[in-house]
């Protein structure tokens, strides 16, 4: 696949996902989603997911989408595993990770901007 269509894939999706937050959850996610972002190039990939995963219930959604964004070497998690499934990733695999995540975190960051209303 080239990286256009790829490009292409992971806007739908986040705009699908975005679209998917309930009003009550908007604030919280778009909070989980720009954070995450800074997260992963300040203190790695495993690090990051880590401290969505501690939010709790507010970042629940997100490492859902995570799970389902097609991510290689994380296709195969679902949200509550997805931390436990970035441990296990060689040192390729990991960085490869790295950069997909970043890729669909940046799309998903875009969607809630333009998705969600300012209050």
């Amino acid at each position: 696949m080239s990286a256009v269509l790829r490009d292409q894939a992971r806007a739908r999706f986040a705009y699908g996902r975005a679209a998917a937050v309930p009003e009550g959850e908007r604030k919280d996610y778009q909070n989980a989603v720009l954070a995450f972002g800074a997260d992963i190039l300040r203190v790695g990939l495993l690090a990051a997911l880590a401290g969505v995963q501690r939010l709790g219930d507010r970042g629940a959604r997100l490492l859902g989408d995570l799970a389902k964004a097609g991510i290689p070497g994380l296709e195969a998690a679902d949200g509550a595993k997805l931390v436990e499934k970035a441990r296990g990733l060689d040192v390729d695999a990991y960085m490869i990770a790295t950069r997909e995540t970043l890729a669909v975190v940046s799309w998903l960051r875009r969607a809630c901007q333009a998705t969600f209303e300012k209050g």
